[in-house]
């Protein structure tokens, strides 16, 4: 079993790939910002910071994976990808694959299309600097990594989140940098941890961006 540690532990995917994680078997620390009101057995929760390198370290010293599911909105919606780059770091230095939960936005919808973050004309405006930051990731931040970080970059599907939660089906699609569903698809917290948990057990994906649909 591995040691995984997920950053942003207790949000919407982050609970979810923690609780996927812990019942199959494997150690997992969980950090936020706050702790669970219903923690799960086997789990060390760590409240903390996931700008803050001193915070970071140790979890990250001693995994064997690291998920980064923190977003970039509320207290680190200035400072998300610097955060992203001293996590990377850390990974790297720990030798450990760095897993992302990523956004739909940074998904084309066929093969050489461009980008769905490229026209954000039906999204309110109020949500774009939050998907521009989202997908820099994939398509600057993490490409520009040295050489020895592994990392792959998680994409849902359009429709998933708390606001649409959809019901665990035990399956998923995979698909690579083009939305599995033209439309964007759908997928639940569940069954994208199922299949994000799935891709840390058979470390098959190196340097490139997935996605997981129903």
């Amino acid at each position: 079993m591995s040691r995984i540690t997920v950053l942003g532990g207790t949000g919407y995917a982050g609970s979810a790939i923690v609780a996927e994680a812990a019942a199959r078997g494997h150690r997992v620390t969980a950090l936020s910002r706050s702790l669970p009101e219903a923690p799960l057995p086997n789990v060390t929760y760590v409240q903390g910071d996931a700008a803050d390198e001193a915070t970071l370290s140790a979890p990250i010293e001693g995994a064997d994976a690291v998920v980064g599911a923190i977003a970039p909105r509320g207290p680190l919606a200035h400072t998300f990808r610097d955060a992203y780059r001293t996590i990377a770091r850390l990974a790297d230095d720990a030798g450990a694959p760095l897993y992302v939960v990523g956004g739909a936005s940074s998904l084309r919808p066929a093969p050489g299309a461009d980008r769905f973050v490229t026209d954000l004309s039906d999204i309110p405006a109020e949500l774009h600097d939050e998907i521009r930051s989202g997908a820099a990731l994939i398509l600057e931040d993490l490409p520009a990594a040295p050489a020895t970080l592994d990392w792959i970059f998680v994409s849902p599907a359009l429709r998933f989140g708390a606001r649409m939660p959809g019901e665990r089906l035990g399956r998923y699609r995979l698909g690579d940098d083009v939305a599995v569903q033209p439309d964007g698809g759908a997928i639940s917290a569940a069954d994208y941890a199922l299949g994000f948990v799935d891709l840390i057990e058979k470390g098959e994906h190196h340097r490139v961006q997935v996605n997981l649909s129903h």
